[in-house]
């Protein structure tokens, strides 16, 4: 077999294949094979018609049909290792010559990781918040856990802020109810604002039994982005009543004997949270920045698969288990068709990228990845799943999915290997030493798997192709 490559552009080539016929000849026994299989013939056994027979009823052409077909992916992948060419998606393949018992030449036009070049990227630098915990924010943290234990009791007078109510909601719009509109025995706390707007003014000052009507735009739903006429009736009324913040009050609400332990470890948590908020800060722009330094030519129909891909994943099931239409949920975020395309071609653009440059830092680091650290990752993914780690195990497996989590430790390493090796201070202008942070390395990986995780799909050719084949999601 012969191949020669042409670069028609940094991400797409066009191999020229010419293969001598007696290369075709197991896939023509194999044809010959599969059509006696499937034929009968009077005068011969099932699966003993010569190939002279089939030849002259039904035809060589059929024959060679079966074989060129059988042997073109043997073909192609050999092309493509003499090469060494990194394929992304199917090929378009146009087979140029076949003639019987002489040649067979195609064509295959595809897409290609572009070569890149990483630059010296010892020179990062990013500035981060700072991790400061002031005495409001542990005020405001004990006073959430106070909220938690607070207790309600019935009252005879008007609904109030802060009091807890119980209610009935039906909603119409154009003086139809909805289907999905009624609700009944519904617990609300005054104030809050976790249901519709407008609703902690109409509550206020109706008494149990009472009822009150306003208008609201619905969130979500079947009539989300409509305006309804909301009609609420008021069951019960009832007073919170917050517990005193006192020493018997810690130990109600924690391990600890008295308050001021209580409000120390506040504090702690609090550091925890914001020195692992600064972490995540310090790797999305340690990210943006390598990002920045390297140019990244992106097939034009792996881009298109991605935008793709990203807007089924919105419209089918962030949106969908949110009861909005693509529709709906744009006019709540109040941007255009027009906005929302180039947001999602931007985003799509920077997971190729990132994906593109953290496997190239993987080889050019040379990372590996150990059995503990995919195991660890696999136990985190299991989690943000909802699977147990044995299911999720089992599904990644059967799915043939371990080659894409490698893939995304090994990112996350190679990203680690950057925010180690850039300098990141805060807003008081003092050096963060994240290395002393348990968590960053966690931190970082989740970053890399955030940005470049999308795009696994389109960046796996044979997987894609199979999901694509067998199933409408993958």
């Amino acid at each position: 077999m012969k191949s020669a490559v042409e670069t028609l552009n940094p991400t797409r080539v066009r191999l020229t294949v010419e293969v001598p016929f007696e290369e075709l000849k197991p896939s023509l026994d194999a044809a010959y094979k599969k059509i006696n299989q499937q034929v009968t013939v009077p005068g011969f056994r099932k699966g003993k018609v010569p190939a002279r027979v089939i030849d002259q009823r039904f035809g060589r052409g059929a024959v060679l049909e079966e074989a060129v077909n059988d042997a073109l992916p043997k073909f192609y992948t050999e092309a493509v290792n003499e090469g060494e060419l990194n394929p992304l998606g199917q090929p378009e393949v146009d087979i140029t010559e076949l003639k019987d018992n002489e040649v067979l030449a195609f064509t295959a036009e595809v897409d290609i990781r572009p070569a890149i070049e990483i630059p010296d990227y010892s020179g990062i630098a990013v500035e981060v918040d700072a991790v400061e915990v002031s005495d409001e924010d542990i005020e405001k943290s004990v006073e959430q856990l106070r909220e938690r234990f607070a207790s309600t009791s019935p009252v005879e007078r008007a609904a109030a802020d802060g009091d807890v109510v119980t209610i009935d909601l039906e909603a119409k719009v154009d003086g139809e109810v909805l289907e999905d509109g009624v609700a009944q025995g519904v617990t609300y706390t005054i104030g809050s604002g976790e249901l519709l707007d407008g609703i902690d003014e109409a509550l206020t000052g109706v008494e149990a039994g009472g009822s009150t009507t306003f208008t609201s735009e619905l969130k979500g739903g079947s009539a989300a982005g409509k305006e309804a006429e909301i009609k609420v009736d008021v069951t019960t009324v009832a007073a919170r009543e917050l517990p005193e913040l006192d020493d018997e009050f810690a130990q109600m609400a924690s391990e600890f004997d008295t308050l001021e332990e209580l409000r120390a470890d506040s504090r702690k948590r609090l550091e925890q949270m914001k020195k692992y908020d600064q972490a995540t800060q310090a790797q999305e722009k340690v990210l943006d920045a390598l990002i920045e330094l390297v140019e990244v030519p992106i097939p034009e129909k792996l881009l298109e698969d991605e935008i793709r891909t990203r807007k089924h994943n919105l419209e089918n099931h962030q949106l969908g288990q949110m009861g909005l239409d693509l529709e709906a949920y744009l006019k709540i975020q109040e941007k255009t068709a027009e906005e929302f395309d180039a947001e999602l071609k931007e985003q799509a653009e920077k997971g190729i990228k990132t994906q593109f440059v953290l496997d190239e830092l993987v080889n050019k680091e040379q990372l590996n990845v150990g059995q503990e650290e995919l195991t660890e990752h696999l136990m985190r993914r299991a989690q943000s799943s909802g699977m147990s780690p044995d299911q999720f195990a089992q599904a990644v497996v059967e799915g043939g999915q371990v080659p894409m989590l490698v893939g995304e430790v090994a990112r996350g390493k190679a990203l680690a290997v950057v925010v180690e090796a850039a300098t990141v201070k805060d807003t008081n202008g003092e050096v963060v030493d994240l290395d002393d942070e348990d968590e960053t390395g966690e931190t970082v990986q989740a970053g890399a798997e955030g940005e470049s995780g999308a795009s696994e799909e389109a960046a796996e050719p044979a997987k894609a192709a199979e999901a694509e084949e067998g199933k409408t999601e993958a």
